[in-house]
């Protein structure tokens, strides 16, 4: 499979880089540039060079360079150690150098650690069920979560219908929480979001809505027309400082896991579906807006990926460090 066009400068193509930490099945290189044959196996020297090319070539905008910091034979595949603008990312390579992966997943401990979230009980780190939080005009509404936890994304999926319909009356934000316990697709995945809040908010809901569903970034950033090139650029050189801020905030608070709802200053205990999630707010207001009269669902959506409903039985699970 060649690599799809995303957008042409200067009639050079580049395709959504790696810096996106995508799944995808693969890029076909074209190797008559490297002057090497197709069927030839690479040594390790070879495949760096060969790997180092095409990601500086093809897939990086102009002012970022990537270098191959080591290359590791892992069977079928040589498993790409790099440095983009001073973050690690691995992606992949055929032996041959006519495929090339820009991320991978394991998916024998994916699936372990998927069984063992799902059966997990509520962390300790869990909060208490908080006290009201003050009133005032306009609440603040701040979810912190990880990109990558099934609670989180339950969460999202219910508080998303319910800042959507209290519009512009609330400020909210998803954030993100002060760890990662899911990996460098769970870190990058943070940097990609943290990027699209900032500089894209308009079309951040429709992406998030998009995620919790699909799971598949790069499907999500062309579903919700989020510009590729500037939010490449962004997560080269400003998702990092993003991310501080929220970290910041979620040590302030004393978030000890994922999902937190913190409304105006305030740890709040308000369930995850759309219903609870609109009362726990409306409650903040000095004055009600008509907004909260709004019948949202009462369903607990589903932990992780995907659509559907879930009983109450993971309703205080969260995504918690071990203390």
């Amino acid at each position: 499979m060649i690599c799809p066009k995303i957008f042409t400068k200067g009639g050079k193509v580049i395709i959504l880089s790696l810096l996106l930490a995508l799944l995808v099945s693969g890029c076909t290189i074209p190797l008559a540039k490297n002057g090497i044959s197709a069927k030839k196996i690479l040594g390790s020297e070879e495949a760096k060079v060969v790997a180092e090319k095409f990601i500086n070539d093809n897939l990086l905008p102009p002012g970022t360079t990537a270098t191959v910091k080591n290359v590791t034979d892992e069977g079928d595949v040589f498993n790409i150690s790099l440095d983009v603008g001073g973050q690690d990312y691995t992606s992949y390579m055929s032996k041959d150098g006519s495929k090339f992966f820009q991320s991978g997943l394991d998916m024998a401990k994916f699936a372990e650690e998927k069984a063992a979230q799902a059966t997990a009980p509520a962390a300790s780190g869990e909060a208490a069920p908080a006290a009201n939080a003050p009133k005032t005009d306009k609440p603040k509404v701040e979810l912190f979560v990880m990109t990558h936890c099934p609670y989180g994304l339950q969460a999202e999926k219910g508080l998303l219908p319910a800042i959507e319909a209290l519009g512009d009356k609330v400020d909210a934000k998803i954030r993100f929480v002060h760890y990662f316990m899911h990996g460098d697709k769970e870190e990058q995945e943070t940097y990609n979001q943290v990027c699209i809040r900032e500089e894209q908010a308009a079309k951040y809901n429709n992406y998030l809505s998009c995620f919790v569903i699909e799971g598949d970034s790069g499907k999500c950033v062309v579903q919700a027309k989020v510009d590729a090139k500037k939010l490449i650029s962004c997560v080269a050189a400003k998702a990092k400082g993003y991310y501080k801020a929220d970290s910041d905030l979620s040590n302030g608070y004393g978030v000890g896991g994922s999902p937190t709802l913190v409304i105006n200053g305030v740890q709040s205990s308000a369930g995850r579906d759309a219903a609870s999630y609109l009362a726990g707010i409306c409650a903040a207001f000095n004055n009600v807006p008509a907004e909260c009269a709004k019948q949202l669902s009462s369903a607990a959506p589903a932990a992780g990926f995907g659509a559907g409903s879930a009983d109450n039985s993971a309703a205080a699970a969260n995504c918690a460090p071990t203390q």
